[in-house]
């Protein structure tokens, strides 16, 4: 399953209670940063607002297409590998809070990945290198090094072997 920490709240839900758990200030700053990349169509310039505003790791010649969302609250916990591809109006999610707690998770994504347009990736999942993921995918589990995964939910199209003998 998904690697993630929980923490219970107490009283009202946890998403109420949300500046108890991360600072006001950090999440607009995180916003303005977020919706300047969103539009940025310069991908160089996109991945130093990432870098240098958001403190997440992006490899070289990772290229983020527009319209990406990436985590608001936690955006320090995404790493992106090298010279991957993040498809069109992808959401990746570091944090999730429920009624009675929050949950915060790394989210891996290797080198050579490919994630299709209309993907949400959640908290706590590692995409291994070389994967593919199709277009409007769950990612809600671990996806291992050269697979092909798709759906909702995800479920895998090839091994990294089925895909190697297909080529």
């Amino acid at each position: 399953m998904r690697k993630t920490e929980r923490y219970p709240v107490k009283g009202k839900n946890s998403l109420y209670q949300v500046y108890a758990t991360v600072p006001f200030w950090k999440v607009a700053k995180n916003f303005i940063a977020i919706q300047i990349a969103r539009y940025t169509p310069f991908l160089p310039l996109k991945n130093w607002i990432y870098r240098t505003f958001l403190r997440m790791k992006v490899g070289e010649g990772t290229a983020v297409a527009l319209m990406v969302m990436m985590d608001i609250m936690f955006p320090e916990r995404i790493s992106i590998g090298r010279n991957s591809i993040i498809g069109y109006n992808t959401t990746i999610l570091a944090h999730e809070y429920l009624i009675r707690e929050y949950r915060l998770g790394d989210v891996i994504i290797g080198d050579d990945v490919m994630i299709g347009a209309n993907s949400t990736i959640l908290p706590g999942v590692t995409i291994g290198d070389g994967a593919i993921v199709s277009a409007g995918t769950l990612v809600h589990k671990d996806v291992p090094a050269g697979a092909f995964v798709g759906g909702n939910p995800m479920r895998m199209i090839y091994t990294k072997e089925e895909r190697e003998r297909r080529e």
